[in-house]
């Protein structure tokens, strides 16, 4: 089926809202959990499967939702419908951690578009949401973005979120290095592996972990600044940022004398 043309507009900075305009009997669907809110005329039900074949039989339904068990996402997805009388309606949505939203128009995408397991948000009904399987083992066990990815395809608008900046790069036949767990998504076009960060004094004391991404081929690739990993680390009471709130030693020792 054709996609819904759905009208769209990302709002705020640092926690990103995507507000989706439905005209009557048009559908968004999203990941459950993440509505912010809905206006009058706006029906929600969840339903298994992301809803792109409307002649889908119970089984295929069924095996439809067990693929995205398998990526570690919610067997079910909210489809949100405009059943109203007036000519628009508005339902909005946020990403759950600090980042950026990403529309992306996947009729430019003709062979579709591989997501990690977490960065889909939302996407106009008719997107065929299912799995990619990392060809390269080693890329599943240490890349940060495991084994199973999302594909995306469609002739519609889909949305997906990052943390922190988003970078997008256009490959030509070339390598990119990337930190792991800093790929949001690229094209089909682009393979997928791990190596080594360097040499053993480098991989130890470097502070860029053991390994690298690495991406090849033709086609684009979407970067983020801050995935949630490195998020959750830095404000961790144990991370390394732990000690930067006071400042300085004399921050820490005043702070203590002051708390006694």
């Amino acid at each position: 089926m054709r996609s819904h043309d759905v009208d769209y507009r990302i709002l705020g900075n640092d926690i990103q809202v995507l507000e989706i305009e439905l005209d009557p009997n048009e559908t968004i669907i999203a990941e459950a959990g993440a509505m912010v809110y809905m206006e009058e005329g706006i029906a929600f039900e969840t339903k298994m499967g992301d809803g792109s074949d409307a002649n889908q039989s119970i089984l295929g339904k069924l095996f439809s939702a067990g693929t995205r068990l398998v990526t570690g996402e919610s067997l079910f997805m909210t489809h949100f419908t405009h059943r109203g009388h007036t000519p628009k309606s508005h339902v909005a949505f946020s990403a759950p951690y600090p980042g950026t939203i990403i529309a992306l128009d996947l009729s430019s995408l003709p062979q579709g578009l591989i997501v990690q397991k977490d960065g889909f948000l939302a996407a106009a009904l008719g997107t065929k949401i299912g799995i990619h399987f990392n060809q390269r083992l080693g890329a599943g066990f240490f890349g940060g973005e495991g084994f199973i990815l999302e594909k995306l395809t469609g002739d519609g608008k889909a949305f997906i979120h990052a943390g922190g900046t988003v970078i997008e790069k256009r490959l030509n036949n070339e390598l990119l290095r990337v930190d792991t767990g800093c790929v949001v998504a690229f094209e089909p076009g682009i393979s997928f592996n791990i190596t080594r960060a360097g040499g053993l004094k480098s991989m130890i004391f470097g502070g860029e972990g053991l390994l690298l991404a690495t991406l090849q081929g033709t086609g684009r690739v979407w970067l983020q600044s801050m995935p949630v990993k490195k998020l959750i680390q830095a404000l961790s009471p144990t991370g390394g940022n732990a000690s930067k709130e006071s400042g300085s030693v004399l921050g820490r020792l005043v702070g203590g004398v002051l708390d006694e």
